[in-house]
């Protein structure tokens, strides 16, 4: 099984990738093949609004976001990692969820190759656990609509600091165990 993990945050080994890489850790201890792309590291830039690729399934515009979909394309299950900044995920996610529209018909039919999961990997400064909820059940409902079949979320409270997520070996536990779930399910 092929996991790609696509990770939102600005932060070079932040709270986020260091979750994200923890549910890969659990996916390759149960036999999966995981690979991590870091949207920071790449280059996408924003969706023009032209509709072209919806007609053709391909976007104008010619940078990373290729190689992001291909990997999507060639994968079981996608794990999208990205911190809550201002009650949303990150700028860089935000880009690549809006460049995603390629992946629909004119007639709202997805274009993905076969049947996939998607599983969501969240970080927060804020301590509760219930202040996104709304905003992150929202996010669930936009990648049905693009044809992934949910996996599930994990979702850290309290990470402030670049390390914080260390300190929650519970949710480290549970990103493990996530991550081998997603092979074996």
């Amino acid at each position: 099984m092929k996991i790609i993990a696509i990770e939102g945050s600005p932060r070079k080994d932040g709270n986020t990738e260091k979750l994200v890489r923890r549910v890969l850790a659990g996916a390759e201890a149960a036999g999966g093949q995981t690979e991590l792309l870091k949207l920071a590291d790449l280059s996408i830039n924003y969706c023009q609004g032209c509709g072209s690729c919806r007609v053709t399934g391909e976007c104008v515009l010619k940078d990373d976001m290729d190689r992001v979909v291909d990997a999507i394309q060639q994968s079981d299950v996608i794990v999208l990692g990205s911190p809550i900044y201002a009650w949303q995920v990150s700028g860089n996610t935000k880009v690549f969820m809006d460049r995603l529209c390629r992946l629909l018909t004119p007639k709202y039919e997805s274009r993905l190759s076969g049947p996939k999961k998607i599983a969501f990997v969240y970080t927060q400064g804020n301590p509760d656990a219930e202040m996104f909820k709304p905003y992150l059940d929202y996010q669930e409902k936009v990648y049905p609509f693009l044809g992934f079949t949910l996996a599930g979320r994990i979702q850290a409270t309290g990470t402030r600091g670049r390390e914080d997520i260390l300190s929650q070996l519970e949710t480290m536990a549970q990103a493990f165990a996530f991550g081998k779930k997603l092979v074996s399910s």
